[in-house]
């Protein structure tokens, strides 16, 4: 484990420290990536991380750029200093830069959404119809045209009508077809997502890889690292409920039509949200240290 010594100024990586966790953090981003960067070579699609390198916009080389976060100073890295991410201190560390007046109001904004989720109870009854009602009344120029829907158009379609439709998320919810928007028992809108986003909705747990991301430098590169496998891990139940088929890439179909399937989908909504809960809380504390 890396050493970290206290300093008046915060916390202090030797270099050797330092290389090492930089090292070991773009070995992993390295793992992570490389299945996408193969399939993207390609041109060949997957639902899952797909998604993660389209929808959320960074780059593969956001992911392997390596941070402590705020409050580290950093012995022996004058290679870091770009007056961008990381400057150098008056007592010779490198630490990274002072957020701006407009990153410090997008830290504040993350910081508020964040700990508001963490307060809030978890909803487990959507049991992931988002999917289902944006492709409702809809046969052609389906988001996922390429895989067959499970249960056909019409089918589809009979499930989103005999559904309660209650999607909490904003970024889910925009994407319903014109058809479906009036079945949902919400109308969420981008300015209130403080107030409508809770911690069951598999959406918000990706959305911890955005938030880290976009809280990059001042949250450690690790912590992102640690959100984009969470991510994954959501976006693979969130397909795997959806009504499509992806089978044949390798996700077991949630039959959320099903008494059973909801079962499992409540289940997975669990494991999901417990799994959350450290990884929002590391980024509650370190966007508390950025703001200092």
């Amino acid at each position: 484990m890396s050493e970290l010594r206290e300093h008046c100024a915060g916390q202090i990586l030797s270099a050797r420290d330092w290389r090492a966790r930089r090292a070991a953090h773009e070995a992993r981003t390295a793992t992570l990536i490389e299945a996408r960067r193969q399939r993207a070579a390609l041109g060949v699609k997957e639902p899952v991380e797909d998604f993660l390198f389209t929808y959320y916009p960074f780059r593969f080389s956001a992911l392997q750029r390596w941070s402590p976060g705020a409050g580290v100073g950093l012995e022996d890295a004058p290679e870091l200093v770009d007056g961008h991410r990381f400057e150098l201190s008056a007592d010779g560390l490198v630490r990274v830069v002072r957020p701006t007046d407009a990153e410090r109001h997008r830290l504040n904004f993350t910081l508020e959404l964040s700990q508001a989720i963490a307060l809030r109870p978890a909803f487990l009854g959507c049991f992931g119809l988002h999917e289902w009602a944006m492709v409702f009344n809809q046969a052609a120029d389906r988001r996922h045209g390429d895989w067959p829907l499970r249960l056909g158009a019409e089918g589809t379609d009979a499930v989103v009508r005999a559904s309660a439709i209650r999607c909490t998320h904003y970024d889910a919810f925009r994407f319903f077809t014109p058809g479906a928007r009036p079945l949902n028992r919400l109308t969420p809108t981008l300015e209130q997502r403080v107030q409508n986003e809770q911690p069951g909705c598999v959406h918000v747990t990706m959305d911890l890889y955005k938030w880290t991301m976009k809280a990059q430098p001042w949250v450690s590169s690790e912590l992102a690292a640690d959100s984009f496998e969470l991510a994954r891990d959501a976006r693979a139940v969130d397909m795997r409920a959806s009504p499509y088929d992806f089978s044949a890439v390798g996700l077991e179909p949630i039959c959320i039509e099903t008494p059973e399937g909801r079962s499992t989908y409540e289940s997975e909504q669990r494991r999901l949200t417990k799994k959350a809960e450290p990884i929002r809380a590391r980024l509650i504390a370190a966007l508390k240290g950025a703001l200092v």
